[in-house]
């Protein structure tokens, strides 16, 4: 390595193993002879690779131009130079590649120098240089003598640029990792999305297949009705033919009458016959024609056919019935509001859940039915079972007494509604007629009549007497979830699973008026006993009074989430229980709004029914126990 002097400093020294010849040669064959003028300082390695370093010589070269000393002028000298020098021209114009040899290792200072060149620290490489050369030019110290850099160092070297360039492939590959994982999340979001919507798709398709199938249904069940009305108009028909024969020999006979009065003003006398005007209208001893013979064996007919539907005993409305109009308020005062009922008894009485408790009117006892298939009579307050009853070949939704006691009205998931002689144990009547499991049952306050109510989205009004459907009430488009008619009266209250409260004429089969308000399914709807108002409860829990007079909504309470499963009144009417399915009860004080709760079932509860004093309340829970409360 050789280094310029900067200007004004003197020539720098020549190592002393380096002859003088050998540097020339070399500052000759590189091109570094520069001027004073034009010298800065800088670094070069070179290595020259020969058969062997020992023959080497080097000497110093001068740092002017090279010329022939004129004081050695010698013509076979001077050709020699100029040979050399285009020697050396023909080997810079060729580029000569010298071959290769084994990299020598990296001396302390240029490692030095390289490494503030690296770092960018100019000022501090100025220093150093400086006072390095300035120390090599003093000879303080040997150019030799500092030794080279181990090749772990340049190694290191080597190592944290591979480093640096590893470090930036990790921070690439970590941003298109970060990148694929929010494309992963956003294909898995979508995709869940997608999954969602499909099942939905699904749930509405299966929805609109349910709905097709209950269209068809109720078109068919159109069929029997349409035939019935073609026979009424048939007859219609027939009687009008009638009709109009009838008038036409009336008005004959007017004729007749009218030419006789004349004749008998004239003066002439003629025989008046006897004249019958109506449905038997003939003239006595008169010839019978084939026409009149018709009409005979007609009315004869129709006859017989009032005479057999006259045997079906159809039992007729009643259209007087009349409260007590001081029943209710004898109630009220005699039972008042109850609200601090304790758990009192548990009655273990089915294997299944239990789904209705009914109240004997008059005795102490109660009628419970359940999901597997039993109903029993059970005496109040022991609990002991006095009678079982077995018949229906499915579950039990609801039971009802006769207004009288000695009746008891079942509905069950066998598409059928029993009638049972409470003395006897026995079913003495049975009503088939819908396509679907009955929900709930209701006795008619004369005890002619029952009402039922289906998941076949209808209600039928059964005659006791007849043994017959006496009319189906169509408009509910879902399941009909309960049914109750109207104290003494006519009025039929049903609520259905589509969200509405229906109000019914039993005489007609017309709905009379809807109550929508519900936004889920309305499971429960009973009137108080004064009958002044409805309360109903939908799969929600929320509760909803009505005034049954103006058919508008009063209030509205929300006891949910969990579903409320049935609504009862006691007598007063002042207290209303709610049975749910979170397994607690709620009682509603009608005058103050506050609500009570009573907890001691272990799963849901089905049903509540007051006693008739009011002092016990009975609940019927999803385990099977019937729990009385005092």
């Amino acid at each position: 390595m050789a280094g310029p002097k900067g200007p004004g400093e003197a020539p720098m020294a020549a190592p002393k193993d380096l002859p003088t010849s050998s540097l020339r040669v070399l500052d000759e064959a590189l091109g570094v002879g520069l001027t004073a003028a034009e010298s800065a300082y800088y670094l070069e390695q070179v290595t020259i690779t020969e058969a062997s370093e020992d023959d080497y010589e080097y000497e110093e070269i001068p740092d002017n131009n090279f010329s022939i000393p004129e004081s050695e002028e010698d013509l076979a000298k001077a050709v020699q130079v100029v040979q050399e020098q285009a020697t050396d021209a023909q080997i810079l114009e060729q580029k000569t590649v010298l071959p290769s040899r084994q990299a020598a290792h990296e001396v302390i200072e240029d490692f030095l120098c390289n490494f503030l060149i690296k770092m960018g620290m100019t000022r501090t490489l100025d220093c150093f240089q400086s006072e390095w050369y300035e120390l090599i030019q003093k000879g303080v110290t040997e150019l030799r003598a500092s030794g080279n850099v181990p090749d772990v160092y340049s190694q290191i070297m080597l190592l944290e640029n591979e480093n640096k360039n590893l470090k930036k492939d990790l921070k690439y590959y970590k941003q298109a990792a970060d990148k694929a994982r929010e494309d992963l999340l956003k294909t898995q979001k979508e995709r869940d999305f997608h999954r969602i919507h499909h099942k939905r798709i699904v749930q509405e398709k299966n929805k609109l297949i349910n709905d097709l199938k209950g269209l068809k249904l109720h078109y068919a069940s159109y069929e029997p009705t349409i035939r019935v009305l073609h026979e009424k108009h048939h007859i219609l028909l027939k009687e009008k033919m009638l009709t109009s024969l009838e008038r036409d020999r009336a008005v004959g006979q007017v004729s007749e009458l009218q030419e006789t009065l004349k004749n008998i003003d004239i003066g002439h006398s003629y025989h008046i016959p006897e004249i019958k005007v109506g449905h038997n209208c003939e003239k006595e001893n008169a010839p019978e024609g084939p026409t009149q013979r018709g009409l005979r064996e007609a009315r004869e007919q129709s006859k017989s056919k009032t005479k057999k539907k006259d045997n079906n005993k159809d039992s007729e409305f009643p259209m007087d019935i009349q409260p007590e109009p001081n029943l209710n308020l004898y109630k009220e005062n005699l039972c008042p509001a109850k609200f601090n009922y304790k758990l009192n008894n548990i009655f273990r009485l089915h294997e299944l859940p239990v789904s209705r408790i009914a109240v004997h009117p008059c005795d102490d006892i109660l009628v419970t039915c359940g999901e597997d298939r039993l109903w029993k009579v059970v005496g109040i307050p022991k609990g002991n079972v006095l009678l079982t009853g077995l018949g229906h070949t499915d579950w039990l939704s609801d039971c009802c007494f006769h207004p009288s006691g000695n009746k008891l009205a079942t509905s069950s998931g066998d598409t059928t509604v029993k009638l049972w002689d409470l003395y006897k144990g026995n079913c003495i009547l049975t009503f088939e007629g819908h396509s679907h499991a009955v929900w709930s049952c209701s006795w008619h306050s004369g005890g002619s009549f029952v009402a039922s109510s289906s998941m076949d989205t209808t209600s039928k009004i059964w005659d006791v007497n007849s043994e017959r459907c006496r009319g189906t009430l169509y408009g509910h488009t879902d399941s009909v979830n309960s049914i109750e008619f109207f104290p003494f009266s006519n009025t039929l209250l049903t609520a259905s699973a589509d969200k509405s409260l229906s109000v019914w004429d039993a005489r007609t089969g017309k709905c009379e008026q809807s109550l929508y308000g519900h936004m889920h399914s309305i499971n429960d709807a009973t009137f108080t006993p004064q009958g002044h108002m409805i309360a109903s409860c939908d799969a929600c829990g929320v509760v909803k009074l009505w005034d049954f007079r103006k058919l508008l909504p009063v209030v509205s309470i929300d006891i949910g989430p969990s579903s409320g499963n049935e609504v009862n009144f006691d007598s007063s009417g002042r207290v209303l229980a709610q049975a749910s399915s979170n397994g607690v009860i709620h009682l509603l004080d009608l005058k103050s709004g506050q609500i009570h709760k009573l907890m001691g079932h272990e799963s849901e509860v089905h049903t509540v029914a007051f006693s008739n004093d009011g002092e016990i309340l009975f609940s019927g829970g999803s385990d099977g126990t019937v729990r009385a409360w005092s």
